[in-house]
């Protein structure tokens, strides 16, 4: 797989998996940040620089899965801009 591939699908992953925080600060600050991650890093040349970022971001993935996983477990009432938005 080419490392273009290889960001990409790591980007879709994370904004994938960010989107599923039940809480919307939370959800928000998560996309909103890995939106902005990848936007910061879009000059990178294909070099260690390049693979010490997916690498990095694969650890962030995991880092979000588990945040997921707790936020869902403990889960508190929904913001009045939450229900807005949903409906």
């Amino acid at each position: 797989m080419s490392t273009r591939n290889q960001v990409l699908k790591l980007y879709k992953m994370l904004l994938r998996e960010s989107e599923k925080f039940e809480s919307y600060n939370f959800r928000s600050y998560a996309v909103r940040r890995v939106k902005d991650a990848f936007r910061e890093n879009q000059n990178l040349g294909n070099g260690d620089a390049l693979k010490e970022k997916i690498s990095e971001g694969h650890k962030n993935l995991e880092i979000i899965k588990r945040q997921v996983l707790i936020s869902q477990m403990y889960k508190t009432d929904r913001l009045i801009i939450e229900n807005m938005s949903r409906n």
